[in-house]
């Protein structure tokens, strides 16, 4: 509800009466160059954007995602091709789409502004971030990777073994950075825009039900066996507490459907998510 009502409030302004809106796709974990394929898809991209007035106002964002969030070729990278996104195409009104780590690295550039001198241009021009499926809270198998106990080769291809940014995903490393350099948990500020999370609970791998196959029965089938480790409550990669752990829900997945989104699944065409996000852009 406070999230239309807001939207309503910002609707009231003449600013976004006559916005230039655009949308910019963040990717999670990953050293991307063809995002849009590789990480997104491009029927997912394509479906969502046709939301714009002007469908051609979105881009989608390639950065080394493997380095901590405030590292030049994570968060700088990102300042950097938002920022020229909204000066090229004359955005006024920015949705944010990110994904897992992504998230991160958008919460890193919203709660330190004054860290580099792009970022306060990037947040006056951003409406909200949809989160899907954001790591706010870390990932246990994020220390189980970097531990490298029995468990590093059943999660090391979901999260790139201990690079930078799976470091970062441990969980009491996050509820540090929680604590002291992000904003949006609980206890600390709120952020300067709205961050509004889908979580994603259950993964499901039946290779009798056709809707396991939605972004690869592969991926959903490792999912299935990383869940094991994780609360009941989980898309196969995170806790549902971690999804929901900064900012907003913005719905559960089944609210969505009667299906649940892994956490490959929250970042493709699956289960009228992607109708969701084109309606609200």
């Amino acid at each position: 509800m406070s999230r239309i009502l807001g939207f309503c409030f910002l609707l009231t302004t003449p600013a976004l009466l006559f916005a230039n809106t655009g949308v910019a796709f963040v990717h999670g974990t990953g050293k991307q160059t063809d995002a849009r394929n590789d990480y997104w898809t491009r029927e997912m991209v394509d479906s969502v954007r046709q939301g714009l007035p002007n469908s051609s106002n979105y881009t989608v964002i390639n950065c080394d995602f493997e380095q901590f969030m405030w590292d030049s070729a994570a968060a700088g990278c990102l300042a950097d091709q938002l920022l020229s996104f909204i000066n090229n195409r004359g955005i006024t009104d920015l949705v944010v789409i990110t994904h897992s780590n992504g998230g991160n690295v958008m919460r890193w550039i919203l709660s330190n502004p004054t860290f580099d001198s792009r970022y306060p241009q990037i947040i006056s021009k951003i409406r909200w971030v949809n989160a899907l499926a954001a790591s706010s809270l870390g990932t246990p198998l994020a220390d189980a990777a970097t531990n490298g106990n029995v468990f590093e080769i059943a999660v090391g291809w979901l999260l790139g073994y201990a690079s930078d940014a799976v470091k970062q995903q441990q969980v009491s490393w996050m509820a540090h950075y929680n604590a002291n350099n992000l904003y949006g948990t609980n206890g600390r500020p709120g952020l300067p825009v709205g961050f509004y999370n889908v979580v994603g609970s259950d993964v499901e791998s039946s290779p009798f039900d056709g809707d396991s196959y939605c972004g690869g029965y592969t991926l959903n089938l490792g999912l299935e066996v990383t869940q094991e480790w994780l609360d009941n409550c989980s898309d196969g990669f995170l806790n549902c507490s971690s999804q929901a752990g900064a900012g907003q829900v913005w719905f559960y997945d089944t609210q969505l459907s009667n299906e649940p989104l892994s956490h490959n699944q929250s970042r493709r065409k699956c289960f009228g998510l992607d109708v969701v996000l084109r309606n609200d852009l």
